[in-house]
């Protein structure tokens, strides 16, 4: 019996008009639909006339849900995993369920889509012919030890945080590379209020003090000056 096929399908990450013809049909041909959370999935199947049920795949049940999902691509049924917003497997769950099914010999497919760093580090103006994606950092073991190693990062960075913790890491990004560092931080990106400010890591923190914080962030940092040296003896 021919085996199944696991597709990792990205959804927007605001507006709905990004997802994907392909996205759509891929997700109305599957067999099984695995989701983040089916709370935030179900209105968006709903939207586009996706009228299955979509079972949860998280975090706090990869590990154990992934047997049974390799049991059902084993019997020939084609699995999609979505995750809340974006592609899956980028800070979202996804990575261990495709590690597993090709260690099964399982085709896996992922699809083009939206995802929120790379419109976020084109925005911001900075050197992106070569980028380290960091993604959320530590949040407490590591976290000082990761900001002293990126202090020497010659490429620029992209980061992910949180409303609640973005004043925070602004702080401490200025602490570590340095208050004049040039950043920039989007949030909301494709949606109705998407901003995103440039400027030093210590102007940026400023904004943002004086600002509502709600939405997801990305934060993209210029990489260490040496890097910016190189580029400018590139262009000369």
């Amino acid at each position: 019996m021919k085996e199944g096929k696991l597709y990792l399908v990205p959804t927007p990450i605001g507006n709905l008009d990004d997802m994907t013809f392909r996205a759509v049909i891929i997700l109305k041909e599957a067999d099984i639909i695995l989701a983040e959370d089916t709370r935030t999935s179900a209105p968006l199947l709903k939207h586009f006339g996706i009228e299955k049920k979509a079972y949860s795949h998280h975090q706090h049940n990869e590990h154990q849900a992934t047997a049974e999902v390799i049991r059902f691509l084993k019997d020939g049924k084609n699995v999609a995993l979505i995750s809340d917003a974006g592609t899956p497997a980028i800070s979202d769950p996804g990575f261990f369920l495709v590690r597993e099914a090709l260690k099964q010999d399982i085709e896996v497919n992922c699809l083009p889509g939206a995802t929120a760093f790379v419109p976020a580090l084109v925005n911001s103006g900075l050197p992106s012919d070569q980028f380290v994606f960091e993604g959320f950092l530590p949040v407490k073991k590591g976290r000082q030890t990761r900001m002293k190693e990126l202090a020497n990062e010659e490429r620029t960075m992209i980061f992910y945080e949180s409303p609640h913790r973005l004043l925070k890491t602004l702080e401490e990004f200025a602490t570590y590379l340095g208050a004049d560092r040039p950043a920039s931080v989007s949030r909301e990106l494709t949606k109705i209020y998407e901003e995103t400010v440039r400027g030093t890591l210590l102007e940026i923190k400023s904004h943002f003090e004086n600002n509502i914080l709600k939405g997801e962030f990305v934060i993209c940092v210029a990489g260490e000056a040496k890097r910016k040296a190189k580029s400018e003896e590139r262009r000369a």
